[in-house]
Parts: structure tokens; C-alpha cells; sequence
């Protein structure tokens, strides 16, 4: 059961942390018994005998352990990590092996596995390891995590690969059999001339497309021993089509050089090394050192995890990798959401059989079957993209630093504005800190230029005075100039749609959607209201709901109505929008980025899919058009959120021979972050920052523990976490602090109202054992979902 779920009582008690409740064994299901914890060693070798036994965690809703026999015809086949069917009440279940045992108390009544799953294990000893880890933190059921660890494609049909027949030409028939053959039978001459063509081979389904019966001609050529055919299994490849021109390792700077030989010191013990955090300013050269880094690894004989936040930068650092590794470009595996289902499952596979050295992917690819890891890398480790939403509710980052402990490995965290959790692991020394003050090839980094539009709308300047709040005269000026000398240009707005409300003149009244407490926004092209939450659709009202006023106004701008700005403003450009409205089909996103690249494009529009580790060299102009979005949050992680942001989407310009210029147009030129993002001075604002932190019990000097609790009815989601609360606060471990049950900030949403509970400590284990102890025993309404989220990264 997720722990997103509700469930009565006795379920909640069952399943809930994947630790069966006390209940009599005859209450059991037939089948598996259940095993008394502490018996066995969780990873210990198969033992030699015969009829070995093993405890398996069920796969389905009930999150038991049972203990089976192995039958004869599995010995030496079924391992830790075996994904096996057992017997459960006249079913049969999916399980997986997570450990050998010397016996079992009950022994006597053992039934045997009924099969094996694949051929070999789909978690390694590490995996597991892993995985029990991410429950006891997290707090999620141990049969959920791994449930997570695979993805759908590989769990619902694994080891399903499409399959080609090839067709082989043995030897060639006399001069006066062929000529007979062309007479008498001109289709089976006609094959023999294809596979001479081809040079001896061609795949079945290539001859299909001249001759649709192919399959039927050749079996008298199969019968006379002209040609023979095989069976291979084809590879879904998502790049299999792309052409990658090979790239040489460039000169490293001297900051970029004593980085790499100390990182490249440090891979010599990794057991010994600590995390390593390279802070390097954008355009500095972080992924020079992670290329140059990785050969070593592979030249060593093992294996490089590299985890990327953003499917938008996928494209650009694959083709970054295969075109270095040219060689071996067969060898790197790529894992993300963008993937169809059977290209996830030959890659996952790819990677499973050991015929992958490198893996790309996001957050799930922490998951990611390699052996022998060498190092794991995780770029931007600052972006929230790699804290999963759903159960379990785990961060990537710093599953990366358990896994490489866990492996023996080497870990490696960079970003030109790190976390500051990350950041004040590497001032205490838990993390080791290694700096990237320059810009490669002695490029300076672009002039940030603050707009304040306040005084712009007191000017009355700007392009119009319905767009005057959009693109100030100075940003209009800057790009014009731009398109004189043929640079290009990024207009970013992390808000997507043409208006973002609907208000009423008379009345005040905004239109919001009837499922959620957020206003509509315009939706111009489908001329649609969207809820940016629940997908909701509607038309505009043509006079005010509340009050019945025609006097409704359109407020807000998103990206849309940018892109029509900017189109009427400059007509002559070559635009293009880039956001989820208009990244809709296969591999657009990558197409658009290759055509502004190539500077088929002038300037590209978009949300924070452009906002990092992308490299446009000619690009000298960025400009912010709303840099307040994130300001008022409320979330203490705001003003980190918004300098972040800020200093990534600026390090898009003057990564060329051309300097580089941002504009950020603000109503809160003064605020502290947007100054130190103006300076580039992120040890600044880190410094005051952490100290508010600290003042106030914050991350990183606290853990937080975020309950949230929703259903339909609103008094009782409200009284759920009510009595939740009354609940922890006895009991509740020293040093701990707890706020009172509040809305969230976005109190509904789906038709759900949303409440929440924010917890903090400095120790996090005696928290969350205290909170598994007090969810385990309160019952709950069943129309009522509870959930909790370890280390959150949003509070909204």
C-alpha cells in the first residue's frame, strides 16, 4: 500500500511500513510463512544445499516477507535480488529474493517457489541494501521502494526484446541454375540479387518493404542450401538514428587541472574519499572535468553513473558524451521519462547485462543496475527536480552520496549555485569543496544589469502601455541591437500561458477553478481558462461570475502572450516558444534547442527548461522578465530558489568569443537575492543566508518533516492532522519542534482540501520513528489521505 493511501485500521497496522503487525500465523494467507525478524543474514551467500530457503518480499499490496524452499530445478539459479512467483493463495505472486536462510521456524511447512523471473537477479546486493535504506529514512514501505527501483516497462514484461530474422547468402548458384532461377522463379532470383547487393546479409523486414512475401520465397532457397537465415534481437535505441562527431579532451585551466588531480587522487580510495562538492561559476568548465574524470574510470576498468536534473538537458549531454567516447558510444545508456516503454526496457537491459559503461538519465536513474560503479556524478545538484514527488518521496542527490558509500565509490556533486545543504556539508568538512572561479578561455562572465520597472511604468516607456510591464524599453533596445549583429537572444519567464487571471473591476472577484484555489490562467491559441494544477478546462465568462459585471479583466502575462509581444515587436525575428505547451511531441524539445544552436533561431522564449546547462555560444543577451515570481513564496527556501535561478539562467550568455549581457526586470530591485545574482557573489549570500538559518532553525541545521493531510471534506482532512498533532505532541523527542495544523498554501487542490504539519529536529531518526509509531497506531477517517515527506523541498 502507498503510503498516500487510506486504509482501514487493521490494513494501516499491516502494510504500512512493510513490517507485518503482531497477529496469530493462522491469520496468514496460505502459502509463504512468515519470517521472525533477525533470522538470517540479509546478504549472505546462497548456501550449497539442495533445498536452500529464502525469504522473498511480496511484490503486491501486502507488504509481507515469507520464507519459501527453493525446488531442485532452481538451485544455483535463484540468488539475492531474484525476482521469483510463489504460491499464495491459489495464486501466484510476484516476490523478490532479499535473503538466504540457514532455517526457518517453520521449516516443516515451507512451500517452493514456483519460478523465476528473468534470467538473472534485477537487484544487486548493493540495490537491496539501498532500498532498505530508502525505507527506514523515508518512511515508505520497504515492497514499495522496490517497486520504484524497476521501472514499469521492465517489471510488466522483462526480457520481452523484438526480434529480426536475417537472411544470409551461403554461395551463389551457377551462371545457368540463376539464369533458369530468373526464368522459372524470377522472385527467388531476385532475393539472391538483394543479399549480393547488400553484401552477403539483410534483415527480413528491409526486404519486406521491395517484396512483401519474402518470407514465403525464401524457403526454397533455404531448402537448397543457398542462403541460410537467424534470428537477432533488435535494440531500441533512441539515438540509433544520430550521428555524434567525435570530440578530443580539451586543455584544462589550471583551477580546472588541480580539480581533476584531486578528484583523480581521491578515486584511488574511494572507500576513504568524502563527497566531493565542485562549485564551479557557469561556462567554468564542470563537465570538461566530469568527461576527462570518467575516461579515467572507464580506462580502470569500471563504470559511471551521471545523473542530469532536466530531460531538456539530456540531448545536449549525451551528445556531449558520445561524441568524447566515440569509440565505445554502443556502451553508454540513457534512462529518463521521455523514453517510450520498450526503449526503457532495452536500455534498462542494456545496462543489466553489463553492456553499459556510462548511464544518462534523471533522478530514476540513481536506480540504474550498474556493477563495478567507478563514480557517480550529479550535475546542478542543487535543483529540486531531483526530490521525487510521489512515494516513495526520495532525493536523488542524496541517494547518490548513500549509494556511493555503498558501493565503495567515488561521488561527485557540481553546480554554480549549490544547495545550501550541500554547501554547508563541504564548510564543516563533511564534503570536500573544490572551486571553479573562471570561466574557460578567460571569458568573463556577462554583465547583469537590474531593470527596475517600477520606475518604467512611472516613465510611461516601453513598447506600449498594455505591454509596458513585459519588455521595458531598455530590454526592446538591447535585443534590436542583438538582431543587428546576428546574436541571439533568451527571453525567460517561468510562467506559462497568455494571462494568468481573470479579475473582476466591480467586484474584486478573480476566476478560480472549481477544483483548486488557484486562478485560471488564458490559454490565448484554444482560447481556454487552464487550471495549471488539475488540468481543468473552460471557457473565458463573459461577465463576472460573482457579481454578473461584463467589467472583467485579464491580468498576469505567461510565456504565450510573450511570444506575441515579441512577434509584433520584432517581426523579422526568428522566434520560437519553449515550454510544455509547445513541447508536446518525441524529441521536440531536442529538435528546437539543435535549431537555436545551429542559430536557425533568433531568440528563443521559455520556462526553466532553459534556464540551465545548456551552452548556446551565441548567445549574448539573456533577459528575466519577471525575476519576482519565486520572491513571496511562502517557503524559506524562496530566496535560494529565486538567486538559483537567476544565476543559471544568466549563465546562458557569453559562453562564446561574445560577451555576454543579462537584463533582470524586477518590482524588488533591492531584494538580497536578486543583488548578490547581480554580483554573481553566491558565497555572499550563502553567508547570510545559513545565518537566518541557523537563527531560526532551518535546513541545514534542522531536518524537516513535512504531514500533509487531504480529502473531499474539508473538516475532516483538517481534524485528521488535528489529531495527529495532539498525538506527536506526546512523547515528541527532545530538541524536536512542531507548528500547528495550517492550510497549505495552495489549500485545494483536485477537489481535495490540503492541510499541513511541519516538523523539526536536528536528529532525524528519533523524529520519524516517533511519527511511524504514532501513524501506526491512530486510525484515521477512510476518505482522509495522510501523507509525509522527509526533507521536503517545497512547503507549498
Amino acid at each position: 500500500m502507498s503510503a498516500d493511501q487510506s486504509a482501514s485500521p487493521q490494513h494501516r497496522q499491516l502494510d504500512l511500513f512493510g513490517v507485518a503487525a503482531s497477529s496469530p500465523e493462522s491469520a496468514l494467507p496460505n502459502g509463504g510463512i512468515k519470517g521472525e525478524s533477525g533470522s538470517g543474514d540479509a546478504m549472505a551467500e546462497a548456501p550449497t544445499l539442495v533445498r536452500s530457503i529464502v525469504r522473498v518480499q511480496l511484490e503486491g499490496s501486502a507488504a509481507l516477507e515469507l520464507d519459501y524452499l527453493v525446488p531442485e530445478k532452481l538451485a544455483g539459479r535463484v540468488r539475492v535480488g531474484s525476482r521469483v512467483t510463489v504460491p499464495l493463495q491459489r495464486q501466484r505472486v510476484p516476490a523478490v529474493v532479499i535473503e538466504f536462510l540457514a532455517e526457518s521456524p517453520h521449516s516443516g511447512r515451507l512451500k517452493e517457489i514456483a519460478g523465476m523471473v528473468g534470467t538473472k537477479p534485477m537487484f544487486t546486493e548493493n540495490l537491496l541494501r539501498l532500498a532498505r535504506w530508502i525505507a527506514d529514512y523515508y518512511l515508505v514501505p520497504y515492497h514499495q521502494v522496490l517497486r520504484t527501483m524497476l521501472p514499469q516497462a521492465v517489471r510488466a514484461r522483462p526480457e520481452t526484446f523484438l526480434t529480426d530474422s536475417r537472411v544470409h547468402l551461403v554461395k551463389e548458384p551457377p551462371a545457368e541454375v540463376f539464369e533458369r532461377m530468373s526464368r522459372c522463379a524470377p522472385m527467388q532470383a531476385r532475393v539472391l540479387d538483394m543479399l549480393r547487393v547488400a553484401g552477403g546479409e539483410l534483415a527480413l523486414s528491409s526486404m519486406r518493404r521491395d517484396l512483401p512475401r519474402a518470407a514465403a520465397v525464401i524457403k526454397p532457397l533455404l531448402k537448397a542450401g543457398w542462403i541460410t537465415r537467424s534470428e537477432a534481437r533488435i535494440e531500441r535505441d533512441p539515438f540509433q538514428d544520430e550521428e555524434f562527431i567525435p570530440s578530443e579532451p580539451l586543455r584544462l585551466t589550471t583551477e580546472q587541472q588541480e580539480a581533476f588531480d584531486r578528484i583523480h587522487e581521491l578515486l584511488a580510495a574511494p572507500a576513504q574519499a568524502r563527497p566531493i562538492l565542485l562549485h564551479g561559476v557557469t561556462g567554468s568548465g564542470k563537465t570538461e572535468v566530469y568527461l576527462q574524470t570518467i575516461a579515467r574510470v572507464l580506462d580502470a576498468g569500471q563504470t559511471a553513473l551521471v545523473l542530469v536534473p532536466e530531460i531538456s538537458l539530456t540531448p545536449q549531454t549525451i551528445e556531449r558524451f558520445k561524441a568524447r567516447f566515440a569509440a565505445r558510444k554502443d556502451r553508454i545508456a540513457v534512462l529518463h521519462s521521455s523514453l517510450s516503454e520498450g526503449e526503457r526496457h532495452d536500455e534498462w537491459f542494456k545496462i543489466h547485462e553489463g553492456r553499459a559503461d556510462i548511464v544518462i538519465g534523471a533522478r530514476s536513474a540513481i536506480f540504474a543496475p550498474l556493477e563495478n560503479l567507478g563514480i557517480i556524478i550529479v550535475d546542478e545538484e542543487h535543483e529540486p527536480s531531483y526530490k521525487q514527488d510521489e512515494n516513495p518521496r526520495y532525493h536523488a542527490r542524496d541517494l547518490a552520496v548513500v549509494r556511493a558509500k555503498l558501493e565503495s565509490c567515488l561521488v561527485l556533486l557540481g553546480s554554480a549555485t549549490p544547495g545550501l545543504e550541500s554547501f554547508e556539508n563541504a564548510l564543516r568538512g563533511r564534503y570536500e569543496l573544490l572551486r571553479l572561479t573562471r570561466r574557460t578561455d578567460g571569458k568573463t562572465l556577462p554583465l547583469i544589469r537590474i531593470l527596475d520597472m517600477r520606475l518604467e511604468r512611472r516613465k510611461g516607456t516601453g513598447i506600449s502601455a498594455a505591454n509596458a510591464g513585459i519588455l521595458s524599453e531598455k530590454l526592446r533596445a538591447a535585443i534590436m541591437a542583438r538582431l543587428e549583429r546576428r546574436e541571439q537572444t533568451i527571453l525567460f519567464l517561468n510562467r506559462r500561458g497568455f494571462n494568468t487571471s481573470l479579475t473582476c473591476t466591480a467586484c474584486g472577484e478573480t476566476v478560480q477553478c472549481q477544483d483548486c484555489s488557484i486562478p485560471m490562467t488564458l490559454h490565448k491559441k484554444d482560447h481556454r481558462l487552464v487550471c495549471h494544477v488539475c488540468g481543468a478546462r473552460r471557457l473565458p465568462p463573459a461577465k463576472c461570475p460573482a457579481c454578473g459585471d461584463p467589467a472583467i479583466k485579464f491580468t498576469g502575462f505567461g510565456t504565450e502572450r510573450v511570444e506575441t509581444v515579441v512577434r509584433e515587436v520584432f517581426p523579422q525575428a526568428r522566434i520560437a516558444r519553449v515550454d510544455t505547451d509547445t513541447v508536446q511531441r518525441k524529441h521536440q524539445l531536442r529538435d528546437m534547442l539543435r535549431d537555436f544552436r545551429a542559430q536557425k533561431l533568433d531568440i528563443l522564449i521559455g520556462t526553466q527548461m532553459i534556464a540551465k546547462g545548456l551552452d548556446f555560444p551565441n548567445v549574448t543577451l539573456v533577459g528575466v522578465l519577471n525575476a519576482d515570481i519565486a520572491l513571496n513564496l511562502p517557503d524559506f527556501r524562496a530566496a535560494e530558489r529565486t538567486l538559483q535561478l537567476l544565476v543559471q539562467v544568466a549563465g546562458r550568455a557569453g559562453r562564446g568569443e561574445l560577451k555576454g549581457e543579462v537584463m533582470v526586470q524586477t518590482y524588488a530591485p533591492h531584494t538580497p537575492a536578486v543583488q548578490f545574482a547581480r554580483h554573481n557573489d553566491f558565497d555572499g549570500f550563502a553567508q547570510q543566508e545559513l545565518e537566518h538559518r541557523q537563527v531560526f532553525h532551518y535546513p541545514p541545521y534542522t531536518h524537516v518533516v513535512m504531514l500533509h493531510s487531504r480529502g473531499k471534506h474539508q473538516t475532516r482532512a483538517e481534524f485528521a492532522l488535528q489529531t495527529l498533532h495532539r498525538r506527536l505532541l506526546d512523547g515528541l523527542p527532545e530538541g524536536a519542534v512542531m507548528g500547528e495544523p495550517a492550510p497549505c498554501a495552495l489549500a485545494k487542490a483536485h477537489g481535495q482540501f490540503r492541510f499541513q504539519l511541519l516538523l523539526r529536529a536536528e536528529k532525524i531518526r528519533p523524529l520519524t520513528r516517533h511519527i511511524r509509531q504514532v501513524i501506526r497506531s491512530t486510525t484515521l477517517p477512510q476518505d482522509v489521505v495522510v501523507v509525509w515527506d522527509v526533507d521536503p523541498v517545497s512547503l507549498l
